[in-house]
């Protein structure tokens, strides 16, 4: 039988479909395991919501907390500085790029921090390699002034003293 031309062919449903995005979904677009994610999930550094059949959903927000916490972890920071740093971040709306300005301002100046110890220990290295004792009058970088030698004879760092130690 022919449609009719004067009866509109109704839309036809769209199929049910659970809002955010499922684990495996975020963990192919971050690049993470889903092992990884149930972690940080564990660690408080994300929330996600749970669907009727309860399964973890995600948001755009979450993609984009759990790539900043790669990246961050790819470049030295520990858990504990970016789970002080996302909890600075609104809850209830996803980061702004202000937001995003905001923390990577202070990123910045830890890793200008560590590019200048680097530097220091480039430039100084030549001096270090080979002495073995880390205690000795000329090595710059682990005993300005060998004040190593107060604290007895040996690698007194390596052994466990630690360079503010009085």
């Amino acid at each position: 039988m022919a449609p009719n031309p004067l009866r509109p062919v109704p839309p036809r449903p769209k199929p049910l479909r659970p809002s955010g995005l499922a684990i495996g979904d975020v963990a192919r677009r971050t690049g993470l395991a889903v092992s990884a994610i149930r972690y940080y999930e564990d660690e408080g550094l994300i929330t996600p919501y749970r669907a009727a059949s309860g399964q973890r959903r995600f948001t755009r927000a979450d993609l984009r907390i759990l790539s900043f916490i790669r990246i961050a972890q790819s470049l030295g920071f520990p858990l504990a500085r970016i789970r002080t740093a996302l909890a600075t971040l609104p809850d209830g709306r996803p980061p702004s790029k202000a937001d995003w300005t905001r923390l990577s301002t202070g990123f910045r100046a830890d890793l200008d921090a560590r590019i200048a110890q680097l530097e220091t220990l480039r430039d100084t290295l030549d001096g270090c390699i080979g002495c073995g004792c880390l205690s000795l009058d000329s090595c710059a970088l682990y005993n300005a002034q060998d004040r190593a030698a107060t604290r007895g004879s040996g690698p007194r760092y390596l052994m466990g003293d630690s360079s503010s130690d009085p």
